[in-house]
């Protein structure tokens, strides 16, 4: 019995589209995000006016009690320039490697960096305190006329609050 390629490629596109789908971006809320009651709020984007900005709309929005030690809080909530990568380590050296929830280091046998795009993007991910687990996550277009020059943090977490509402 003879396998066309092409039926091969269809059947590996078919397998492999579902888990790269799931890593993207998680729409739903989680449990432990719908009982809530604290967060600790992280502006990582290093300009203070997104940060602010996303951080009074997390204010007026009003669903959370916002505190500032991130052991007291029930969720965390990140405001970066880069995606969340739980545990993902670039020694000084050059070399990459991680760690786990106990703190241990490992060394990747071969480096493996990731480029960033040469367009900004905002993230805000929403963390599990207990265990550093991304709960959910939403990435937005950073700096422009169009997009709002400080806006970005501001936007996603409007972005989260429709999510509650669903």
């Amino acid at each position: 019995m003879r396998v066309s390629p092409a039926l091969i490629g269809l059947a590996l596109m078919v397998s492999i589209a579902p888990a790269g789908a799931q890593d993207q971006k998680q729409s739903k809320i989680s449990p432990n995000m719908l009982s809530a009651k604290s967060v600790y709020f992280d502006d990582q984007t290093g300009v203070a006016a997104v940060g602010d900005k996303a951080l009074g709309r997390l204010k007026k929005w009003g669903r959370f009690r916002i505190v500032q030690d991130p052991r007291a809080a029930d969720l965390i909530i990140l405001l970066s320039a880069e995606p969340y990568n739980r545990g993902n380590i670039i020694f000084a050296g050059g070399q990459t490697g991680g760690s786990d929830a106990r703190g241990n280091i490992t060394e990747d046998p071969i480096p493996t960096f990731n480029k960033l795009a040469p367009i900004r993007y905002a993230y805000l991910t929403v963390i599990a305190p207990e265990n550093g687990e991304k709960l959910w996550t939403e990435s937005r277009r950073w700096g422009g006329l169009l997009t709002g020059f400080n806006s970005a943090g501001e936007n996603l977490i409007k972005k989260l609050e429709k999510q509650y509402k669903k």
